[in-house]
Order: structure tokens, then sequence, then C-alpha cells
């Protein structure tokens, strides 16, 4: 079985229903989830002209393949409503994989870790909430110094 860290987030319409239908979505399709942070709120990062985002970290149990995975995400996206069509722009839906077991992946469409993960305040504070032991396969820190070095000045707001 595969532990697997994922970062849902939402800054288009219905934000939190749109990461409850993720939520069911990844249970059915991709495996179990064991860990879920709470809600967080923040600015946009990147392209900053757009609404704020919800974000959340979940640990996902699977026996899916990383390359099926990503292509399981990626229709979870898409069926609730996801258009890329600009990047780091507005969404209903971004489900990112943050970490797949201890492993680097470097294959077309899919980095892991996911190379801004200590660059996002907005991805750390969630992901230290459930697993602030976590290694960081690259950096070889746990994902609490990632985010004591984190540079990022956004706010992240726990709402739930």
């Amino acid at each position: 079985m595969n532990k697997v860290y994922l970062l849902l987030g939402s800054n288009e319409g219905m934000r939190e229903t749109w990461l409850e239908s993720a939520m069911e979505l990844l249970q059915e399709r991709c495996g179990n989830i064991a860990l879920k942070s709470a809600i967080y709120e923040t600015a946009a990062w990147g392209l900053e002209e757009q609404p704020d985002f919800l974000n959340m970290a979940l640990c996902l149990s699977t026996d899916l393949s990383p390359a099926s995975l990503l292509q399981q995400t990626q229709a979870i996206e898409q069926e609730l409503g996801r258009q890329r069509e600009v990047k780091w722009g507005q969404r209903t839906l971004d489900i990112d994989i943050l970490f797949y077991n201890g492993e680097i992946i470097d294959m077309p469409g899919l980095r892991v870790p996911h190379p801004y993960v200590q660059e996002r305040r907005f991805a750390l504070v969630p992901l230290v909430e459930i697993a602030a032991d976590l290694i960081h396969p690259v950096f070889h820190k746990t994902v609490k110094q990632l985010l004591d070095e984190c540079s990022d000045p956004l706010e992240v707001r726990k709402k739930s």
C-alpha cells in the first residue's frame, strides 16, 4: 500500500463543496483517506488577482501507481469543472500530489515531491497539521522544518 500526501485547493464557486466532492471521489476511486487536515484560507499564490483559495491536505493509502493516481486526480478535477486555461489561474478544484511514499518521481506531467511545496505556506501549513515529521526526500528536512524556513509571506488562516 502506497502512502500519498495530496493538497486540495479551490477558489471558484462553491469552494467547500468542491473539496468535499473531491474527497468522496478520491475515497471511491483512489484509496482510503487516512488523515485530513482542517480547511485553510489564503490569498492566491502566483497569479494574485483572483479570489482566495481554500486548501487542505490529505494522506491517502492507495494501490495506484503514480501515473494511475495522476490520471485519476486529473479526471476528478475535470469532472468537477476544472478548466486548464491560465497557469495558476482560478479553478473549481486543484489536486496536487505532494509526496508519494518517500519516492522521487520525474515523469511527463508529474514531479514528486511537488517541486514548489517548500515555497508554499498554503501547502505546508495543512501538511504540517497531519504529517509534521514527514521527511522531504530531496531536502532531507521535515515538512515542519520546511515551514519554519518558508519565505512565503501569504497568511494562511484556519477556516474549519
